[in-house]
């Protein structure tokens, strides 16, 4: 049986590929129905687990980081 704990650890993972295959934290939110905000903080959240950036933000555009891109290899 899972725990909210695992639950929230793999959700972060959801939203972050949801986010990479969307190309965007706001279409993410929609595919996920939250906010944007909420996907910038779950996004911020497993960025902090993981010690590392997963994307460049600008207030137009993001892109992934080199880690991040590494990351994708293992998730999608």
């Amino acid at each position: 049986m899972a725990t909210s704990g695992a639950h929230d650890r793999l959700g972060g993972i959801e939203v972050f590929v949801q986010a990479v295959e969307a190309g965007s934290f706001a279409l993410a939110a929609q595919r996920l129905h939250v906010t944007r905000s909420a996907v910038a903080k779950s996004i911020a959240r497993l960025e902090a687990r993981l010690h590392t950036r997963l994307f460049l933000r600008t207030t137009r555009s993001q892109s992934l980081t080199q880690e991040a891109v590494s990351y994708t290899h293992l998730t999608l």
